[in-house]
């Protein structure tokens, strides 16, 4: 008889987060790199909420860290390699893909 083969339900990865802030609030042009980072978790989304929730808290942000809060029109990018560089804004209703372009 075969064994049943037990796989973990959640498989965590490891995401390569960039935010991009522009020099001032409200702004949508002049978008700089701030901070690049990996953060753990099972998607894009999962990564984008952590990054949010990490980036908003004074006692979770990183010492090295000198932008603002992450706020409504700044850019988090994430690169899977391979699997694709993705682009999003975070907009009122939440985070929404982007193209690069915007970036520039």
């Amino acid at each position: 008889m075969l064994e049943k083969i037990i796989r973990p339900k959640s498989y965590t990865k490891t995401f390569d987060v960039t935010i991009f802030q522009t020099p001032d609030f409200g702004q949508r042009k002049g978008y700089k790199k701030v901070y690049r980072m990996a953060i753990p978790a099972q998607t894009k989304m999962e990564a984008l909420d952590q990054t949010f929730r990490l980036f908003n808290v004074p006692d979770t942000m990183p010492n090295d860290y000198y932008g603002r809060y992450i706020t409504t029109g700044d850019i988090v990018f994430i690169d899977e390699g391979r699997r694709g560089h993705f682009y999003f804004r975070l907009e009122p209703g939440g985070w929404n893909e982007v193209n690069r372009v915007i970036i520039r």
